[in-house]
C-alpha cells in the first residue's frame, strides 16, 4: 500500500503506522462482519484480529460502529487542507479532484473489502445510516474548504476554519449530526456534494466493470464530464 498525502508529500513514519493500524482494524472489522454479521462482532473480536488492544481501537473510531462504515477522517483533515492550500490558479474542481484522487490511490488493490463493506452495509441499515451521515458531515466540512478557497485561500494561522456548527474535533473526527450550512454560498455545497458524488459514481462503476485497473481512467472520466458541464456524450456513456 502506498501512502502520499494530498499535497503530493510523502508522510513519516508515525502518520504511515497509524494509517496502517487503522486500515487493519477496518479490514477486520468488515471481513468479519461478512462472515457473522456486524451485530455479532465485538470490539475485542476486532482489535484482536487486527493485531492490537481494545483501547487502541479506541484511538481510531469512537464507536463499534465506525469501524464498518471505514470512513477516514483524516483523509477529510487531508482533502480540506489541500484545497486550501493549494496555490491560485487551478479552477476549484481541478483542486478538489485532485485532493480526492491522492486519497484514492489504493482503491484498485481494495476492490474486495470495498466489495465487502458495500454487503455489510446492506444487511445493516442502521449502518448504513450512520456512514449516510458521517458523509453528509465531511461534505459540509468540504463545502467550508471550498469557501475559504475562494474567498482568499488558508486561513491566517494555518489552521483549518471550520465555521460553527461543523463536527470536527481537534483529532479530525467528524461526528454524525445535522450540521448548520447555511452560511455557505451555493457554489462550494453543490461543487462539494458534486464532487463527493462524483467519487462515487466513479468507484462504483470501476467495480461493476470487474476489470482491474479501471477506477484512475474511470474516475479522470467522471471529473472530465463534469468540467465539460455534464454534455451528453455521443454515445450516452
Amino acid at each position: 500500500m502506498q501512502y502520499v498525502n494530498s499535497d503530493g508529500t510523502v508522510p513519516g513514519l508515525r502518520e504511515r503506522k497509524k494509517r496502517a493500524t487503522r486500515a487493519a482494524l477496518a479490514e477486520a472489522a468488515v471481513r468479519l462482519a461478512a462472515e457473522h454479521g456486524a451485530e455479532n462482532v465485538t470490539v475485542e473480536a476486532i482489535s484482536e484480529a487486527a493485531g492490537v488492544s481494545p483501547r487502541t481501537f479506541f484511538n481510531y473510531f469512537e464507536c463499534h460502529d465506525d469501524a464498518f462504515v471505514m470512513l477516514d477522517p483524516e483523509a477529510g483533515q487531508r482533502i480540506r487542507r489541500a484545497v486550501r492550500e493549494t496555490p491560485a490558479g487551478p479552477p476549484a474542481l481541478a483542486v478538489v479532484r485532485d485532493a480526492m484522487a491522492a486519497e484514492l490511490r489504493d482503491v484498485e488493490e481494495q476492490h474486495e473489502i470495498w466489495s465487502l463493506r458495500a454487503k455489510v452495509l446492506q444487511r445493516s441499515p442502521h449502518l448504513l445510516v450512520r456512514g449516510l451521515g458521517l458523509h453528509i458531515a465531511e461534505e459540509v466540512l468540504l463545502a467550508e474548504a471550498i469557501a475559504d478557497r475562494l474567498a482568499g485561500g488558508p486561513v491566517p494561522d494555518g489552521r483549518p476554519a471550520e465555521r460553527a456548527g461543523s463536527r470536527a474535533g481537534a483529532d479530525g473526527r467528524v461526528e454524525c449530526g445535522p450540521l448548520e450550512s447555511s452560511g455557505l454560498g451555493l457554489y462550494p455545497r453543490l461543487l462539494a456534494a458534486v464532487a463527493t458524488t462524483a467519487v462515487r459514481v466513479a468507484v462504483e462503476h470501476s467495480f461493476a466493470q470487474g476489470r482491474p485497473g479501471t477506477f484512475s481512467g474511470i474516475f479522470r472520466r467522471v471529473f472530465d464530464q463534469l468540467a465539460a458541464g455534464l454534455a451528453e456524450p455521443p454515445t450516452g456513456g
